[in-house]
């Protein structure tokens, strides 16, 4: 009886165990974020206030060029996309590839850093950005 409940049990556990390690995986791909984004965008952006270059936080999901009262390129104001998984990393690999005109002359060629900003950004765009944890960033 014992071990029939042990097998039973064990699809659960073994998805818990999944689970567990994917978000610890996306926990650390955050924080690498993080870091890159601290070492290579402070220069420009902040996470709430417009700067050089527009604020960061909520950038996932949003219109491009659509920040109220950001002097955005006409390239970018014109151009049709939301910022997204895909969006974001043909623009960090080369933005004026990707939307020529535009004013950004900065490019993250690395693919892993790439993929940890992205993770990121996302991360400052969810419901849990509210939280007083991410507000510390």
């Amino acid at each position: 009886m014992k071990t029939t409940m042990l097998i039973r049990a064990l699809p659960l556990c073994l998805a818990l165990l999944l689970a567990a390690t994917a978000q610890a995986q996306d926990n650390r791909q955050i924080a690498q974020g993080q870091r890159v984004w601290q070492q290579r965008c402070t220069e420009c952006h902040t996470l709430d206030v417009d700067d050089t270059g527009p604020h960061h936080r909520g950038v996932f999901g949003r219109r491009a060029g659509s920040v109220k009262g950001y002097d955005y390129s006409r390239a970018l104001r014109k151009a049709n996309l939301v910022w997204d998984e895909t969006s974001l990393d043909r623009w960090l690999t080369d933005p004026e590839k990707f939307i020529p005109g535009q004013n950004m002359d900065f490019r993250v060629r690395s693919k892993e850093e790439r993929a940890a900003l992205i993770a990121y950004l996302k991360s400052l765009s969810a419901p849990a950005a509210a939280s007083p944890a991410a507000a510390q960033n």
